[in-house]
């Protein structure tokens, strides 16, 4: 345990001194700006109300989880294994007294951190601007609805970052892994429209599941089918990660 967490605290450093971070935060800092820009502009404009303050976090998370957020949990993912490995520096890290699947899980928990982090980072700040543009709309319940979206949006796409592990362990370029996590994700989308009934099974579906935890009659029994249906993908998706992350020659 204590390799472990050496390991996932010398993974974390190593992230934080990515400049990806600084544009992630960037690009999420504008979208929110702009969303918010956007909605004011319509509001004052036409007299339509699009959203309030306790709605627009739900706009922001409705855009970025099927936009940047899974593409920045992407990136991150890539750049933990394919980047190591073209820059010649997983050997540095294995040669710490760190077993592989410490290694490993490391890096992946590294990549569950990184997305709930943004999405937490993504959450402020929608509420902040939600607030400063529309504060009489301001309800404390909505808040936690808004929390509870928010945090439970990040399993489905820690189980899609799993499954960039999965190509990121089984090519060593990381252009050709990303253009790949791109085509799986337009594939899934694809067949989750085309098999709606079946679309339960294909996690860029479950980017909006949070629709389900937030509505006024929750459905407990279709949230505890799609919480097992996630954890079983996740669960099949780190152990093949880890399966040829083990098999892999530096």
């Amino acid at each position: 345990m204590a390799g472990f967490k050496a390991a996932l605290v010398n993974e974390l450093y190593k992230l934080l001194k990515k400049k990806k971070m600084i544009a992630t935060a960037v690009l999420s800092l504008l979208v929110v700006l702009i969303g918010q820009l956007a909605v004011t502009a319509v509001t004052h404009g036409l007299g339509l109300r699009l959203a309030g303050s306790a709605e627009f976090p739900f706009v922001v998370l409705t855009l970025l989880s099927y936009t940047l957020l899974p593409l920045f949990a992407a990136f991150v993912a890539i750049d933990a294994f394919c980047g190591e490995f073209s820059s010649n520096t997983m050997k540095l890290t294995l040669t710490r007294p760190v077993s592989r699947f410490g290694v490993y899980s490391a890096k992946v928990g590294t990549v569950a951190v990184f997305i709930v982090a943004n999405l937490l980072f993504v959450m402020i700040l929608a509420l902040l601007a939600g607030f400063l543009f529309n504060p009489q709309s301001a309800e404390a319940s909505g808040i936690v609805k808004v929390v509870l979206a928010y945090v439970v949006t990040g399993l489905p796409l820690f189980v899609f970052a799993l499954a960039v592990v999965v190509l990121a362990n089984l090519l060593r370029s990381g252009t050709a892994v990303f253009f790949l996590s791109v085509l799986l994700y337009l594939v899934f989308h694809f067949l989750g429209i085309v098999f709606s009934r079946y679309a339960s099974f294909f996690v860029t579906s479950s980017f909006d599941w949070y629709t389900l935890w937030i509505a006024d009659a929750v459905n407990w029994g279709k949230i505890l089918r799609q919480l097992l249906i996630l954890l079983g993908c996740g669960m099949m998706l780190f152990t093949a990660g880890y399966y040829l992350f083990e098999r892999k020659d530096l």
